[in-house]
C-alpha cells in the first residue's frame, strides 16, 4: 500500500509539471498572437485552455482521494495539499494567457497595444514567459534560489505594470477608451499571471522547508 501511496505522490507531482508546461506554452503563443494580431494561434491558446482546465480537475480528484483514502499527514499532507493550491494558480495562469488571447482576436485586424507603449508590453510578455519557465523548473527540481529569481521578475511586472496606469493617467495620453480598456485590462492580465508564478513558487518553498510565509490572497 506504501508504494501505490508514493506512485500516487509522484503522479500528482508529474501533473503539475504538465500543467506547467502547457502554460509556458499558452503564454508564449499569447504574446505571438498579441504582438502580431495573429488570430489563428489566439484561437489555439483559447481551444487549449480546455486541456489545463481538465488536468487540474484530475489532479485535484486525485488528490482529494489520497486525502480520503489514505489520511496523509506530515510532509506528505503538505505535499497534496500544496498541490491542490498549485493546480488552481496554475490553472489561473493559463485563464490569464487566454484572456491575452482572446484580446487579440478581439482587436484583429488591429495590434491591441498602441506603437508608443509597445515595447513596455513586450517586456511584460517576455517577463510572465520567464518565470513561467521558471516555474516548471523549480517544479521538477525542486531548487529553491529559483524562487528568488521569480520574485526579481515579479518586481519588475509590477514596476511595468504601475508605468502603464500612470501613462493612460497622463495628459498626452490620446488614445480612444477602448484602446485605454484594452492595453489597462492586457496589463492586468500580464500581472496577475506573474503573481500566480510567485504563489506556485512559495508553495513549492513550503513544500521543501515547511515554513509558510503568508502572503496577500491572489484574485
Amino acid at each position: 500500500m506504501r508504494k501505490v501511496f508514493q506512485a500516487e505522490l509522484h503522479q500528482i507531482g508529474e501533473e503539475l509539471i504538465e500543467i506547467s508546461q502547457l502554460v509556458t506554452e499558452a503564454i508564449q503563443k499569447a504574446n505571438s498572437a498579441f504582438q502580431g494580431a495573429d488570430t489563428e494561434l489566439a484561437q489555439e491558446v483559447i481551444a487549449a485552455d480546455a486541456r489545463i482546465d481538465f488536468l487540474q480537475n484530475s489532479l485535484d480528484e486525485r488528490a482529494i482521494d489520497i486525502l480520503a483514502l489514505q489520511g496523509p499527514v506530515a510532509s506528505d499532507l503538505r505535499m497534496i495539499v500544496g498541490a491542490l493550491r498549485m493546480s488552481a494558480s496554475l490553472e489561473r495562469m493559463g485563464d490569464l494567457a487566454r484572456h491575452v488571447a482572446q484580446l487579440a482576436r478581439l482587436r484583429f485586424p488591429a495590434n491591441v497595444i498602441p506603437e508608443g507603449i509597445r515595447a513596455t508590453f513586450d517586456e511584460l510578455a517576455e517577463l510572465d514567459v520567464q518565470i513561467a519557465m521558471k516555474v516548471k523548473e523549480l517544479l521538477e527540481t525542486r531548487k529553491l534560489e529559483l524562487i528568488n529569481e521569480i520574485g526579481a521578475a515579479n518586481a519588475r511586472v509590477n514596476e511595468l505594470h504601475a508605468s502603464v496606469f500612470k501613462a493612460v493617467a497622463a495628459d498626452d495620453w490620446t488614445e480612444s477608451a477602448p484602446t485605454t480598456v484594452d492595453v489597462t485590462l492586457a496589463s492586468r492580465y500580464y500581472e496577475r499571471f506573474a503573481d500566480h508564478g510567485v504563489s506556485v513558487a512559495r508553495k513549492v518553498a513550503y513544500l521543501v522547508t515547511g515554513e509558510w510565509q503568508p502572503v496577500a490572497p491572489l484574485n
